[in-house]
């Protein structure tokens, strides 16, 4: 009997064992992160560089054996900036277990933050969609890391300040912006500060898709302005510097979002764009660590995931720095809270960041429950002719009043929700 006894637990420490073998050879399950981006349509000039990049990085990453020994999947489709068709690719992303999703578009963005709130699912919002979002308390699923387009409008308003002694009464400030909701997003914030500074301000929108501008650049003729700030995106810049050049406006005056890539400056003309300004994100070119890492690794090995030209638009780097704090953040979900990775997990992950600068790509971030944002730095750079010039430290500037108007309008959206 005893005999029988020692054979049977004999054959079950044998299975156990083998059980715990073959547990141990298993691949480790993959970290999927879901890129529904417009890649057909308005946003053509900039989501594929940046899922290039996520993708990029995600090998890079890979060939150190992934997160926390978990190999990354980047899922990419095409919204086509299309609300609908933006909920449709979250909600099939959402089957097939991502556990963070990224729109790259205002208006599908909006569309779809609703739906990720109630789901409980992080959803990205870097550099895109509503400023609001950076309350953590009301959007506590919602992830705009970096600074908004509210922070980036008051950090323009305040550089202007300062090359205005000081002081912006009476300073004409003219805002050309394609008239939806991505160009909208700052009025809010510049009309406050136009109140507190008492600035002039002339509001310009422009009908998408921006081809003429006649009429508004001839409006800002008019008016004179001090300085011109524009929202335009891609081709528009180029169609706005004829416009400026036929109506005597100086190219200096002209401070552009962020949206503006090496592209752009070459369509204008490298040397018709001197004097041009940025609200810059990221910090571009090649020389960061993980840029010369990428093209060693990747790039001289034929082995990278799309057109090496890319490596030169600061698109490309934007890419990086979005996934860089998204990456990061779910290492430290991992690395706090342990396998499997859910979407409550890759919240405080996210939560975790702290003065997380992925080696100087970005300005320094801190992500807290209450603030989704990290911080809201940006930098001025001017395009000399052939390289672009910092203007500018990393800063932010108006936090209060950013932070009151947050406040207000993310108050009035749990309001409505309820």
């Amino acid at each position: 009997m005893k005999i029988k006894q020692l054979s049977i637990l004999a054959g079950l420490g044998l299975a156990l064992a083998g059980l715990q073998s073959a547990q141990a050879q298993a691949p480790a399950q993959p970290l999927k992160f879901a890129l529904c981006y417009d890649l057909s349509k308005s946003y053509g000039f900039v989501t594929p560089q940046i899922a290039q990049a996520a993708n990029d990085y995600a090998k890079i990453l890979n060939q150190k054996g992934g997160i926390e020994g978990h190999p990354i999947e980047i899922l990419v489709q095409d919204h086509g900036n299309e609300p609908q068709r933006g909920i449709e690719c979250y909600e099939k992303m959402k089957r097939e277990g991502a556990v963070a999703f990224d729109f790259l578009s205002t208006p599908v963005s909006r569309a779809v933050l609703p739906r990720a709130m109630a789901d409980g699912n992080v959803m990205v919002q870097s550099f895109v969609g509503r400023g609001d979002a950076v309350d953590g308390d009301v959007f506590k699923w919602i992830f705009p890391i970096g600074p908004t387009y509210w922070g980036q409008m008051a950090n323009n308003i305040h550089y202007i300040k300062t090359k205005s002694n000081n002081n912006l009464k009476g300073v004409k400030i003219s805002f050309i912006y394609p008239d939806y909701p991505f160009g909208q997003e700052p009025i809010g914030v510049l009309k406050t500060l136009a109140a507190k500074e008492d600035f002039d301000l002339q509001l310009v929108p422009n009908p998408m898709p921006g081809n003429d501008q006649a009429a508004a650049w001839s409006q800002i003729r008019r008016n004179n302005p001090d300085w011109v700030i524009s929202w335009n995106l891609a081709g528009m810049h180029v169609v706005a510097s004829r416009e400026m050049k036929r109506n005597g406006i100086p190219m200096d005056k002209y401070i552009s979002v962020n949206w503006l890539n090496e592209v752009d400056l070459a369509n204008i003309g490298l040397e018709n764009a001197k004097g041009l300004k940025r609200g810059t994100n990221v910090t571009g070119g090649q020389s960061h660590p993980l840029m010369q890492q990428i093209i060693k690794d990747l790039y001289e090995k034929n082995k990278g995931s799309g057109d090496r030209k890319h490596l030169n638009d600061v698109y490309y780097n934007t890419g990086l720095a979005i996934y860089a704090s998204v990456f990061e953040g779910a290492r430290l979900a991992i690395k706090q809270s342990g396998w499997p990775l859910n979407p409550d997990k890759m919240k405080r992950g996210l939560e975790s960041l702290k003065n997380f600068d992925a080696e100087g790509l970005i300005a320094p971030v801190t992500v807290t429950a209450k603030d989704h944002g990290g911080g809201g730095k940006t930098r001025i750079d001017m395009w000399d002719g052939a390289k672009w010039v910092p203007q500018t430290d990393w800063f932010s500037a108006y936090d209060d009043v950013v932070q009151d108007i947050v406040k207000k309008e993310s108050g009035e959206f749990a309001k409505n929700k309820q």
